[in-house]
């Protein structure tokens, strides 16, 4: 049995992240990337969300590689079915593990808009 709201807010989590813990994790299955810096996700229950990761995008941090479209575009689902991008995409970034930028396909659940 899985645990309660009340367990989640007792660990701090905020009400969003605990509300979405006690209900269950959900996977994401596949991601596309628009050209207004926001990604159109579904997860495996076919529930769709839109991501908006132009906030994020902020010079002196990781994501900053993500400014040009192009480089944004290359995102896809790694093998923890996360959000992901390679900054050099001619590196494997199961080679070299800090070549790869993600975000959490819980972060991806929780924040982002359901659009179905």
């Amino acid at each position: 049995m899985g645990k309660n709201i009340e367990y989640y807010l007792s660990q701090d989590f905020n009400i969003e992240m605990a509300e979405y813990f006690s209900k269950g994790r959900r996977t994401i299955v596949s991601v596309v990337a628009n050209d207004d810096y926001t990604l159109t996700l579904e997860f495996d229950n076919g529930e769709k969300r839109l991501y908006n990761v132009a906030p994020l995008i902020k010079q002196d941090t990781v994501f900053e590689n993500l400014a040009g479209l192009s480089n944004f575009s290359r995102v896809y689902v790694d093998d923890n079915h996360c959000v992901s991008w390679d900054i050099n995409p001619n590196i494997h970034s199961n080679t070299v593990w800090n070549n790869k930028i993600t975000i959490d396909s819980d972060v991806c659940y929780v924040y982002g808009e359901k659009i179905q």
